[in-house]
């Protein structure tokens, strides 16, 4: 069975968190630990800390997420821009730490015309200062691949091997496979070969036990837009039929699979999930029109 969860707020405090995803009926969930758009964060209390602890303790959800602020930006070029991104990056790491959070998904960030093989060498560097100034955390960092908008890093397996490999501590590391972001960066996972094809190649360039996080997203754009513009579930160019590979692929049985579709209300996510479930065993979906089939 699928581990299909979404991200949700902390409105409330964290303690909020693994409540509004029994709500939903999700086996997972996903929180940001601080406002998104500010760079200081609000230290947890410890009403949030046992609280969160104390609510993943009741069966469901049973994994729990963190995604960084948008704001940090592992590869930039500034120096002091730098040191604040990789403090900002550690503090996220103490608050998921405390939390008990499972994994930290991650945007690797832009290189601003530094080029690309400066940019991964540079998102290397700075997760190896993080890494070694906690070395007693457990909570995993994952690379998650990118739509590829701008200067942006890790829209190929290669860029995220690329990182992955200068990093000295790759036990604590894996890899967030977002549907939307891989679709913009141009993996056509719309029909049974192409789903086989790209797993594949990530299973060349990476290895399949590197995925430990999917984000489930339908896209407004075409293939390979290289824009970040995700779309409900089965309402974009995927489609169903990829989110259908997905829920019946065993090999992904016991991997976590996010929501962060556009919603106005949580409950709607409780929808999407329904609908996800619904295709475990189901017979294949027709795919988007236009797709071509090979």
């Amino acid at each position: 069975m699928a581990v299909l969860g979404a991200h949700v707020s902390t409105a409330g405090g964290a303690e909020s968190a693994p409540e509004r995803g029994r709500a939903i009926n999700a086996d997972a969930i996903q929180i940001f630990t601080s406002n998104q758009n500010q760079w200081k964060a609000r230290p947890l209390t410890e009403t949030n800390i046992s609280g969160f602890r104390e609510g993943m303790l009741q069966g469901q959800p049973q994994v729990s997420v963190t995604h960084d602020s948008y704001l940090i930006n592992l590869c930039s070029v500034e120096e002091w821009k730098l040191r604040r991104a990789v403090s900002a990056f550690i503090e996220e790491m103490d608050r998921s730490e405390a939390l008990g959070i499972d994994y930290i998904v991650f945007h690797p960030g832009a290189h601003m015309a530094a080029g690309v093989e400066t940019g991964c060498a540079t998102v290397a560097q700075s997760l190896n200062t993080a890494l070694e100034s906690r070395p007693d955390h457990k909570v995993k960092l994952l690379v998650e691949i990118t739509a590829g908008q701008g200067t942006t890093v890790g829209y190929t397996f290669e860029q995220i091997a690329a990182i992955l490999e200068q990093v000295n501590y790759p036990e604590r590391m894996g890899v967030c496979f977002d549907t939307q972001h891989a679709f913009a960066a141009g993996y056509d996972i719309r029909t049974p070969e192409n789903w086989e094809q790209v797993l594949e190649e990530f299973d060349r360039v990476l290895g399949l036990n590197q995925l430990m996080v999917f984000h489930l997203n339908d896209s407004k754009r075409e293939l390979g837009n290289r824009v970040d513009r995700h779309e409900k579930i089965g309402k974009g160019y995927l489609g169903l039929l990829p989110f259908w590979f997905l829920v019946n692929d065993d090999r992904f049985s016991d991997t976590p699979a996010l929501l962060e579709t556009p919603v106005d209300d949580e409950s709607e996510y409780g929808e999407e999930l329904k609908l996800l479930r619904s295709l475990i065993g189901a017979p294949q979906p027709e795919p988007v029109a236009g797709t071509i089939i090979s």
